[in-house]
């Protein structure tokens, strides 16, 4: 007979239990070493969980964390600070039970309430951070949560630092009732401030964040990270389906999910976590190489004459940056129709390809933070020559696979929120911004009316017009009507020379004006939408020569001379003051 159907037969004192199982089953585990997991239901070594990270080492869930050990885990070891230990929580319901309730967590925990906020070095960077700890009433935030994030972000924003809170709460404190309801809008004002003092936020979203904490401060992060599974919803699973009564799909709400539909800029593990927020947090230092390197830049520019600024940059006057009687393409006689079917060749780098080459450590970010993460854009930031840029670019792909996935380069509605997103971060910390414009065209699909296509486009002209950082769109592949003007309002646009940039493809245009989509070869020829043309016109202000079957494998005979033009760009668009940048901007296309 098993020895738990005799256990539960017999009346036997714990001492007779212990001495029958160490009989049967030899010496015992001590108390606290081996534990199950409550994920795949195997017995793990504590310590061993301890030291990996709190990763389940046979299923890879992951536990929940303490908020002083998160703060271990994170931080540079001896260098956390913690702020406004002694807040005392009050029962403003006068809610019976509550103030015992949480006498008792204090006595278990160890801890005074939910949050735990300080600063703290991460990777030698000074940042403030507050922890959640689930184990206090399920991390809910009452006044005092609300006070200590508050008053975190408040110090935060008087000594200049970013802030970095990490989310684990089941919502609203419902003990405190209205009191815990207003915590939500203080949180949420004071990141407001933060934020206007163009300061950074980073949120860290795990396992669970929901409710009120997901309805305000844990999805108001400049970037928002992930923990790989976490539960992040304003209602929970169980509530909606027991207000819809209907069976939620599989993997619902979970970060995997919020990533697909906009919501988080990148899930990141939990052992690559440190790094990853040290090198955003010198992504966006104040006395990060930026300044530096735009010095640097702009003096090399201003002893070389053929980098100065086009004449009358920066008073508002318009001009080309390059004579353009000097224009010397390759096959000039070749007939357009042929630049066309070049722009479009499957082996033709893509956006990702000039991101990959031209920059490092490009850390890509997710979503418009409204509905979905549009794979036809890609963004984030990286470092050009050591300075913090923001890279966007058009992706068809490049292989069939590739090519579903991204929707052969044609954006959603999405995608252009999630551009025009990146470029206002952009903007908020001096960052330059690099535009890559490789599309056939917006997509055309019921689904992106029904959300805006038209308003999205709309909406980057107009914000795009206005940035108060340099902005430089790069045509390398097709130019497709507003799908690619909504990357390519910039203060200069360079192409590729057999790349094209055209009010709507030749077979558009020919459908539309002879009713014979076949003569896109002669629409081709009237639509003056090669390289050469639109240099001529005045409408881009540089071409870069390619070499003959342009592939991956001859990238570099192109971005070779791309990287100087880039660094003569930064060096002279950051000398100029954020009025000059946007009253050039606002002539080059006043002109036109």
């Amino acid at each position: 007979m098993k020895l738990d159907n005799v256990f539960k037969k017999t009346r036997l004192s714990s001492a007779r239990k212990s001495y029958i199982a160490l009989n049967h089953r030899g010496p015992e585990v001590p108390e606290g070493l081996l534990r199950k997991c409550n994920k795949c239901g195997g017995a793990i070594i504590a310590e061993d969980v301890k030291k990996g990270y709190y990763i389940c080492p046979k299923c890879g869930g992951y536990f929940r964390v303490h908020a002083y050990r998160r703060i271990e885990m994170v931080g540079d070891e001896g260098t956390f600070e913690e702020w406004d230990k002694g807040l005392c929580t009050r029962n403003p319901l006068h809610y019976k039970g509550y103030e015992e309730k949480i006498a008792h967590l204090q006595e278990k925990t160890g801890l005074e309430e939910a949050v735990v906020t300080g600063k703290v070095k991460i990777q030698g960077q000074d940042t403030v951070i507050g922890v959640c700890d689930g184990r206090f009433m399920m991390s809910s935030m009452g006044e005092v949560v609300g006070e200590k994030i508050t008053r975190a972000v408040e110090r935060a924003t008087r000594e200049k630092l970013p802030v970095i809170l990490f989310t684990c709460s089941g919502g609203a404190r419902m003990q405190e009732g209205i009191v815990s309801l207003m915590q939500m809008a203080k949180t949420s004002a004071a990141l407001k401030r933060h934020s206007d003092a163009g300061l950074l936020y980073v949120t860290v979203l795990t396992d669970p964040t929901t409710g009120g904490v997901t309805a305000s401060f844990a999805m108001l992060g400049d970037i928002i990270l992930a923990e790989p599974g976490a539960l992040i919803g304003f209602a929970g699973p169980r509530v909606i389906e027991q207000t819809i009564g209907q069976k939620l799909p599989k993997g619902f709400q979970r970060a995997e999910f919020l990533v697909e539909h906009g919501f988080v800029d990148a899930i990141v593990e939990r052992p690559k976590l440190r790094e990853t927020l040290g090198e955003i947090l010198r992504m966006h230092s104040r006395d990060s190489v930026l300044e530096r390197t735009l010095e640097g830049t702009a003096s090399e520019a201003a002893e070389d004459g053929e980098k100065e600024l086009p004449e009358g940059a920066g008073n508002g006057q318009a001009g080309a940056s390059d004579a353009r009687d000097g224009l010397k393409l390759h096959n000039q006689v070749a007939e357009a129709w042929d630049r066309v079917q070049i722009s479009r060749m499957k082996d033709r780098p893509v956006g990702s390809d000039y991101i990959h080459a031209l920059f490092t450590d490009f850390m890509e970010f997710h979503g418009d933070r409204y509905y979905r993460d549009d794979r036809a854009i890609i963004g984030g930031i990286a470092y050009f020559h050591g300075m913090p840029v923001t890279v966007i670019a058009q992706e068809k792909g490049t292989n069939t696979k590739e090519n579903i996935e991204h929707n052969f380069g044609m954006p959603s509605p999405d995608g252009y929120r999630k551009a025009l997103r990146l470029m206002k971060q952009a903007e908020k910390f001096g960052r330059p911004v690099i535009c890559f414009v490789d599309t056939p065209g917006a997509f055309c699909g019921l689904e992106a009316e029904e959300r805006g296509q038209g308003e999205a486009i709309a909406r980057n002209l107009f914000e795009m017009s206005g940035l108060t950082v340099p902005v430089l769109s790069i045509v390398i592949g097709e130019g497709g009507s507003g799908g690619a003007l909504a990357m390519a309002v910039a203060d200069e646009v360079w192409m590729l020379e057999n790349s094209i940039y055209s009010i709507l493809s030749p077979e558009g245009f020919a459908s539309i004006l002879w009713k014979d989509s076949s003569k896109a070869k002669e629409a081709a020829e009237v639509m003056k939408l090669t390289a050469g043309d639109l240099y001529e016109l005045g409408m881009v202000e540089h071409v870069f020569l390619e070499p003959s079957h342009y592939t991956v494998q001859n990238l570099k005979e192109v971005t070779r001379e791309m990287d100087e033009k880039i660094r003569e760009f930064i060096g002279q668009y950051g000398a100029l003051t954020a009025e000059e940048i946007t009253e050039r901007r606002y002539q080059r296309f006043r002109q036109m």
